[in-house]
Formats: structure tokens, sequence, C-alpha cells
């Protein structure tokens, strides 16, 4: 697939990319797609929920009735979960809710979140670019050239920029990561792909190991 690589005021260069179909021209599967999502979610979450057991609540553990004879229920001490105040029956504890998953996994993934993209006509390759400062104006101005302003955006630079990454994260719609963390949740919660000319090239030899 061939794109035109725009300058960062919207105008064309000039220049075409090629995108290698073994990343942005497979075709794609859901499920791969599913569990990568599943594992960088799960990755998220801090797992650190935590409720008092019985034997953790301050209480008396005296025997609050006799065991027979009340034409009730069996009943212990204060911190029964039964009664009000009292501990909870299996609750939540601190858990990692990581899990394994393969690296290939992982890569197919990834190749058909841009694929997805490509076929959506969702990816826009601009030349590489740095900001003289870091300002905010400066990142609305290229959101607003590119005529991306109004939805959710995905930069892929080839390597870290300060400039860059702190002038958009003011900016609710808009993220900036590199283009060998790239991950499917990101790619498919954007709603446009901006890729650096060069981070084409990082994306192709990341996920082409």
């Amino acid at each position: 697939m061939e794109l035109e690589v725009l300058k960062i005021t919207g105008e064309k260069t000039g220049r075409t990319v090629s995108l290698d179909d073994s990343v942005f021209g497979i075709t794609p599967n859901d499920h791969a797609i599913y569990l990568d999502v599943k594992q960088y979610q799960a990755n998220q979450r801090q797992g650190t929920h935590k409720s008092k057991e019985r034997s953790e609540v301050s209480g008396s553990t005296r025997k609050l009735k006799r065991q027979k004879g009340t034409g009730t229920a069996r009943l212990g001490d204060v911190n029964s979960p039964v009664l009000r105040g009292g501990g909870r029956a299996f609750g939540p504890k601190p858990r990692d809710y990581g899990f394994k998953l393969n690296k290939k996994v992982k890569r197919l993934a990834r190749k058909s979140a841009l694929t997805y993209k490509a076929q959506q006509a969702d990816i826009i390759v601009i030349e590489d670019f740095s900001f003289e400062n870091i300002k905010t104006k400066n990142y609305v101005k290229l959101l607003n050239d590119l005529k991306v302003n109004d939805v959710k955006t995905l930069l892929l630079t080839s390597q870290i920029d300060q400039h860059i990454y702190m002038s958009g994260r003011n900016i609710p719609t808009v993220s900036v990561r590199l283009a060998a963390d790239i991950t499917s949740f990101e790619v498919l919660r954007a709603k446009k792909l901006i890729l650096q000319e060069s981070a084409v090239k990082v994306i192709e030899e990341t996920l082409n190991k």
C-alpha cells in the first residue's frame, strides 16, 4: 500500500511511503486482538483490592448464645459474616491479574490492528518533525492542519521526543507513543493513527522479527 507523506502543515511533500503488506495487509485475526487487549487491560489493574475476613475484624470472640435450644440458627461471635459489622466471606484479596501471552500472538494481534486501520484509511504519514519548544498550541496547530482536531489520535514516533510528548499530553484526545512500543489497545482506541515517516520502518522491523 502506498501513502502520501504530508508536511506538518498538512501539505503534500511529493513523496510516498510503501506500507509492508506483511504488517499492514494481513488477514486480521480478531481472537488474537482480543487476547492482546485483554492482557494489556489486565496488566493495568492494580489488584490491591482487599476486604477484611472474619479473623481480621476487631471484635470479641465470645460465643453470643448457646449452640442448641434457642430455636434459631447457630451463631458464633460478633465477627460472623452474617452479622452487621462482621467480616466478609470470600472477599477480594490482593492479586496479580496479568497472564502470559506468546510473542507470536501479540505480534499477530498488532499486525491485525494496523491492518484494520489501513483498510479503513485511518493512517496518516507525516514527515519527521520536532517542536522548538514545549507548547500545547504547537500540537493543537498540528491537529488543525491535519484536520484531525476533533477525533482521538495516536502519534507514533521513531524515538523519544520530549517536546512532542509534553506538548500533547494536556490534550485529552491525544496519545504519543514510541513506534517500538506499539500496542493493539492503543491502536484500536484511536480514530486516526499518525505515523512519522521514520516510524513506519521501526514498526515493520519490530513486528517482522
